[in-house]
């Protein structure tokens, strides 16, 4: 079952490339076919199988020799490695589902995030509608509870972002109200102060190896993705730590 999940993860994460690319551009994901950027060739299946075709074709296009970005091969194994860690970390249970969507979400908004600054409001009201069924069905906490969470997800950011003058972006903050919902008020909390230590230190290396200059903006979504993933699975022993320590 790992194998087999594995494998359609990485088809998943290649369709996701797809997807954070063109939906922020207005573009459709299914036409044009996936083709090369820079000579326009359309690509076959041999072009496009996740991950082996960038390591047997050397990174290069196979018409025109042209670099192939990194980020493509990188999210699709992204995507399949934490699709086959969350059933071991949570076992074959239906929240493996809501799980796979979370990831799924998370890795089509860095995308977006990296390539464009971009958190497309396409993309977070497709998931939040998904999440909505899915914890109709799947309930974490009550349904009041996770209306709550996505009340707090979405007034703290909007105050900081009002505080800092946009400091924080509009994509973030609606970004953190469709976590509320997935994660409840508690846990959103909790994701919001991780991501914000995660942006910082991301701030620090980057402003040390010349890749981020200070007053300039710089992508948050990476940020919150990590810390909404860190939440999502060791949120609850995070908080039950955090408490320990204080009694």
């Amino acid at each position: 079952m790992l194998t087999f999940t594995f494998i359609i993860a990485l088809l998943l994460g290649s369709f996701y490339n797809v997807v954070g690319l063109r939906i922020p551009k207005g573009e459709s994901i299914v036409t044009p076919r996936s083709h090369c950027t820079n000579c326009k060739t359309t690509l076959t299946g041999l072009d496009l199988v996740p991950v082996l075709s960038y390591v047997f074709l050397n990174g290069r296009c196979r018409h025109c020799q042209k670099s192939v970005s990194p980020i493509y091969p990188l999210f699709e194994l992204l995507t399949a490695v934490l699709f086959v860690t969350a059933p071991y970390l949570m076992g074959w249970t239906y929240e493996l589902i809501v799980a796979w969507t979370l990831i799924s979400m998370l890795i089509i908004i860095v995308i977006s995030d990296l390539h464009y600054m971009l958190i497309p409001n396409k993309i977070l009201l497709f998931f939040l509608i998904l999440f909505m069924v899915e914890r109709f069905f799947i309930p974490y906490q009550t349904i009041p509870n996770h209306i709550i969470g996505f009340a707090v997800g979405f007034l703290i950011p909007l105050i900081v972002a009002l505080v800092s003058r946009g400091g924080m972006g509009g994509g973030d903050v609606k970004l953190f109200a469709v976590l509320g919902f997935v994660l409840g008020w508690e846990l959103v909390i909790l994701t919001f102060f991780l991501s914000s230590l995660i942006g910082m230190v991301a701030a620090l290396v980057g402003m040390l190896a010349g890749k981020v200059k200070r007053g300039v903006p710089f992508p948050f979504g990476p940020s919150i993705a990590v810390a909404a993933i860190i939440v999502y699975f060791k949120g609850e022993a995070l908080l039950r730590w955090y408490f320990s320590l204080l009694y």
